[in-house]
């Protein structure tokens, strides 16, 4: 069954006043004064505006300059993007393609999110809904036009959210997601000299991912009752980590690719290199290991892979010499966890073949893996 638009009293609203600007329009064409005719009707559903992504002279995404025309900053050069809107508003909505609205983060703050969309063409009430989480750039954007071709090959509503540097500066408030603070870096800033555990849950990212889900199936009439989650480096952080600490969710499937280091569940080794002895307790490690996380691993991203930014200190390099020997080891200390608690281990180890440290590639690969013909849910 293809999606219907939902039906609201905005939505009643949009559609009179287009009712009043075509009768309009009609008088105008038959001979009336141009000037008797507003040029905007309020209310009326007008096409996206267009913004530059933060770069050295917009910082701020939230309040970069608007342009109704699709091209290149005449400043810097970027490629435009859609100004995310509010969907309460008469010119926020979803619309079939790609776009982009704003939602308040879930945590006590409430800062807001720009969540960049694809919606496909005929989409149905109960598609998938993957949430796409991007590299250490946080370009959301960017991330979303390499799902673009997936989007429309298997129908699925995909939404990646941009956590500016405004609202959450540093590694630690998006790789790590919130769950350090106080930070502290040593002079030459190769590495942190100290920090303090945050422990109010609340605070941390993970409650952000159903609000953006609701938010879109709420608007769009959807009757799709769980999300896959995708991220890639600093994603894949975020989503590992998410995999180990979060509350009950209505995530399903959960892709963590290519992280450049893990919180790996060892009780012996501090957070948030290791579980800790106290972070989680092996309760909440049994609970973690029945999510259905895959550690998602690009067979080149190994010692020849050179993009991207490699942790190299000695926090971290017990884990492995590179990306791939990394992940390969968190899977590994997660199975022997699992054997030492008698419980069984969900969660799977994916090697992409031919592919390195290549979001649209392994962007790609998730799409396949999660919706190809035969793993469609």
């Amino acid at each position: 069954m293809t999606l219907s638009p939902r039906i609201s009293l905005r939505a009643i609203s949009r559609a009179v006043i287009g009712g009043i600007a075509c009768t309009l329009y009609l008088f105008v064409s038959a001979g009336l004064p141009a000037t008797s005719v507003a040029a905007t009707l309020p209310g009326q559903v007008q096409p996206p505006r267009y913004i530059c992504p933060p770069c050295n002279h917009e910082q701020d995404l939230f309040q970069a300059s608007a342009v109704r025309a699709r091209g290149s900053c005449h400043v810097c050069g970027m490629e435009l993007v859609e100004k995310p809107l509010r969907l309460d508003t008469a010119e926020g909505s979803i619309r079939e393609g790609s776009g982009s609205f704003l939602v308040d983060s879930n945590t006590p703050d409430s800062n807001p999110l720009a969540v960049f969309y694809h919606r496909p063409e005929n989409l149905r009430k109960d598609a998938p809904v993957v949430i796409v989480l991007p590299g250490a750039g946080r370009n959301a954007w960017r991330y979303r036009d390499t799902w673009v071709d997936s989007s429309e090959k298997y129908g699925v509503l995909v939404l990646s959210p941009h956590y500016s540097e405004k609202y959450y500066p540093e590694f630690w408030s998006y790789n790590i997601a919130g769950m350090i603070e106080n930070v502290r870096i040593n002079k030459e800033r190769t590495r942190v000299s100290g920090y303090d555990i945050n422990r109010r849950a609340e605070t941390w990212l993970f409650s952000d991912f159903d609000r953006i889900f609701e938010t879109a199936v709420a608007e769009l009439g959807m009757t799709t009752a769980t999300y896959d989650l995708f991220g890639h480096s600093a994603g894949g952080q975020v989503l590992h980590r998410y995999t180990l600490f979060a509350g009950d969710s209505k995530a399903r499937r959960i892709l963590a690719g290519n992280s450049g280091w893990y919180t790996v569940p060892r009780f012996d080794k501090p957070f948030p290199f290791g579980t800790g002895s106290d972070m989680l307790d092996r309760d909440g490690l049994k609970k973690a290991f029945k999510r259905e996380l895959v550690v998602f691993l690009g067979e080149l991203d190994n010692a020849d892979e050179t993009r991207g930014h490699l942790v190299r200190t000695p926090d971290v390099n017990w884990q492995g010499d590179h990306r791939l020997s990394r992940g390969k080891y968190f899977f590994a200390q997660a199975q022997e966890r699992a054997r030492e608690l008698g419980t069984e281990l969900q969660w799977q180890l994916e090697v992409v073949p031919g592919v390195g440290h290549d979001y649209p590639a392994m962007g790609k690969a998730a799409a396949d893996y999660l919706y190809g013909d035969s793993r469609r849910p």
